[in-house]
């Protein structure tokens, strides 16, 4: 296919031979939020954004805008341009971009990273492609339509000729750029939808990999903040003085945040810390608890929220409905708790600052540490780690700033370090909600009415207090539901809560999913049919949502007899422009409960590499089992009661089920992975146990009800 630049050909491309380096091509990536409006428009000047360079040797570099965090996207992205390039995957490099305005969005999250780059990278592959070509063609005195390009080379079909593109890369940068250039038909990919291995692999297996803990910077000192229990305290005084006394502790100074330790090693910091004695002020909140925050959802339920969606008149249909089915699903925050604790280096000057961050969104902490620090934020030089886990939680900037903060009182580069502690109880946390789901059946069983009201904090007006209207994150999967109901209504309650919360993988639709699901479930059963027939006949429109469907239900064996006290739940959901169904398989014996399978069918549209598809679905179907099970952030006097693995648990290795994952082959555009495969596993668990003992399983964590 052609595609067609709408910019000018000075804007989206520019080509040039750098200091004998040969071809190197700025291309241009638009943010998600250009991406859906208008696809290929910029409009007026820009910045390009991400560079392929091929250097006279052969070698050829990619670099990634996007943020490694195990999902692959260091491999994943450098494939799209091979493919279109036609070079050979041995001579592929990787390099991580820095912090910079002319990358635009350089956010990572959403499950966006192939989504947003499918396009802008092959195309950048295919006019590197085009121009190489072309400077063959030249060199040979021939048309180029004799010519083609191979593993890394252009070939002189009628001749056998060949030139390498390390060969070509130094007259190829001289010559025009093409504005219009041709896409292989996928039929013809070589490497976008094969199985790759990781580009990363051998350098993280060798222990070369360089994580935000692996920094080490000259000069460098260490540090641990004191922050106060509860949300909104700040500090009234301090004594250091023991603090101080301890052999290698440099300094205790005062910021925003806290009181930070800086010492010669981490170990000595924490020392440090655990020596101070402080007077906090705990604020308004310390009347803030679990239990208040449920009051609060109970006195407000009746409030009506903003309307997500409407179709028909829900509640004229449930009043006429000759049965009416009502369930409430609590849901409680979460915790990321990723591995790699929070953590940041900074070396702050009066004129400049450097920053090695494993973070998520760079450029938003390079603004706010330029922001603190009175800087322009070209002052600013933040390096992009690899990122041990995020899930959301390195998209907020607070651990970066904080470093920079300190940086600049200690007057050297300093190293800060989160406690596992400090990680679970000043987290930015997955909102907690209530919600209540109606449905009215009529007399053939099937729904005529759906009304789904939801409470919770939102996520938009806490991050920016002049927001107002619908927080769309908070409706999303809830106001897309797929299933074929005359009448629904859906609505969001935005309660305010001094709560921090932010973006947790999957965030509110690993919430409606389970509502959603287990509701239908609830449904099913009232209309005595099975889960699965039922879906399919209420997705008689939805041939995705059917495919992933039938195919779990095929692969996992639905129907078959099972062992006693072993029941099967099912549950299909889109996200992220994903759809995933899973089918559970579970028993509750003596009420402990365990999930031996789960078939996973995901129909992610056009993919690159599906051991990342395999692997991803198989970390957030782990992440997801552990939140159902286990996952809860309890409020005391203001405070986060959790604070390490001990009473916020994870999955144990002796707990993890056989997990099959079946990929849908898809000429649909590329969907998320990174994300999809978490929403449906709690709803096919709580199913599952439904079908085992008849028990409803409404409130999360599952093991409120049964320990895991």
């Amino acid at each position: 296919m052609n595609t067609t630049s709408k910019v000018t050909r000075r804007n989206f491309m520019k080509v040039g031979a750098l200091a004998g380096t040969g071809l190197v091509i700025a291309f241009y990536l638009p943010s998600s939020h250009e991406l859906n409006t208008s696809a290929d428009s910029a409009g007026g000047s820009f910045a390009p954004n991400a560079f392929l360079q091929i250097e006279p040797n052969g070698k050829i570099t990619v670099w990634v805008t996007k943020s490694e965090m195990g999902q692959g996207i260091q491999t994943s992205l450098p494939m799209l341009v091979a493919e279109e390039l036609e070079a050979d995957w041995a001579t592929i490099h990787i390099k991580q971009a820095d912090a910079n305005p002319k990358y635009g969005d350089q956010g990572t999250g959403g499950s966006e990273s192939i989504r947003t780059m499918w396009t802008p990278l092959r195309k950048a592959g295919a006019t590197a492609r085009t121009m190489l070509i072309a400077a063959a063609a030249q060199t040979w005195g021939v048309d180029k339509s004799t010519c083609k390009a191979k593993s890394g080379a252009v070939i002189h079909a009628p001749s056998g000729r060949k030139l390498t593109y390390g060969e070509l890369a130094i007259k190829a940068s001289k010559l025009p750029v093409p504005t219009t250039v041709s896409l292989k038909d996928p039929k013809d990919f070589t490497i976008i939808g094969k199985k790759t291995p990781r580009l990363d692999t051998r350098e993280k297996v060798e222990g070369k990999a360089v994580f935000g803990l692996d920094v080490r910077v000259p000069g460098m000192l260490y540090a641990t903040l004191a922050q106060c229990p509860v949300f909104g305290g700040k500090v009234v005084s301090f004594d250091a003085t023991k603090a101080k006394a301890i052999k290698g502790v440099r300094d205790v100074v005062k910021v925003r945040d806290g009181i930070a330790v800086i010492a010669e090693n981490t170990w000595l910091a924490m020392e440090g810390r655990r020596a101070l004695d402080i007077k906090w002020d705990e604020g308004p909140n310390t009347g803030v608890s679990s239990p208040t925050i449920s009051r609060m959802f109970a006195e407000q339920s009746k409030q009506p929220g903003l309307v997500a969606r409407s179709v028909g008149d829900a509640a004229k249909a449930l009043a006429s409905a000759p049965n009416i089915l009502e369930s409430l699903y609590e849901f409680p925050y979460l915790a990321h708790a990723t591995m790699e604790p929070m953590n940041c280096t900074a070396d702050a000057r009066a004129d400049r600052c450097e920053i090695w961050a494993p973070t998520q969104f760079p450029s938003w902490g390079q603004e706010m540490a330029a922001h603190l620090l009175g800087l322009k934020p070209e002052k600013v030089t933040v390096h992009v780690t690899l990122l041990g886990g995020g899930f959301g939680r390195r998209a907020n900037p607070d651990f970066m700033v904080q470093a920079a903060e300190i940086s600049k009182a200690a007057g050297a580069p300093v190293m800060l370090v989160w406690t596992r502690e400090d990680d679970m109880q000043h987290d930015f946390y997955r909102p907690t909600s209530s919600q209540l789901l109606r449905a009215g059946i009529d007399n053939k069983g099937f729904p005529v009415a759906w009304h789904h009201h939801i409470l919770g904090p939102s996520i938009d007006a806490q991050m920016n207090p002049n927001f107002k209207g619908l927080d769309k994150g908070a409706v999303d999967v809830a106001a897309s539901l797929p299933y074929t109901v005359p009448n629904i209504h859906v609505d969001f309650l935005n309660v305010s809560i001094p709560v921090p919360v932010g973006w947790w993988r999957s965030v509110w639709a690993s919430q409606h999913a389970y509502a959603n699901e287990c509701f239908l479930d609830e449904i099913a059963f009232a209309s005595r049919s099975d889960p699965y027939e039922f879906r399919m006949k209420l997705l008689a429109n939805e041939p995705r949502y059917k495919g992933v469907l039938k195919l779990a239900a095929t692969k996992a064996g639905w129907g078959k007899k099972l062992p006693e006290e072993r029941g099967m739940g099912i549950a299909v959901v889109k996200s992220f422009g994903t759809y995933v169904a899973q089918v559970a398989e579970v028993t509750v014996e003596f009420k402990k409960v365990t999930v031996h399978r789960v078939v996973c069918a995901v129909d992610c549209g056009q993919y690159v590499n599906p051991d990342t598809i395999e692997a991803q679905m198989q970390s957030a179907i782990v992440m997801g089992l552990t939140a159902a099970w286990k996952g809860e952030i309890t409020i005391d006097r203001g405070r986060v009661m959790q604070g390490n693995f001990n009473d916020y648990p994870v999955l144990r290795m002796d707990e993890m089920p056989v997990i099959e994952t079946y990929i849908v082959p898809s000429q649909e555009k590329p969907g998320g992975i990174g994300e999809p495969g978490l929403p449906p596993i709690a709803p096919a668990v709580s199913n599952a146990i439904f079908a085992s003992i008849g028990k409803r399983i409404r409130r999360l964590p599952i093991r409120s009800t049964y320990p895991a």
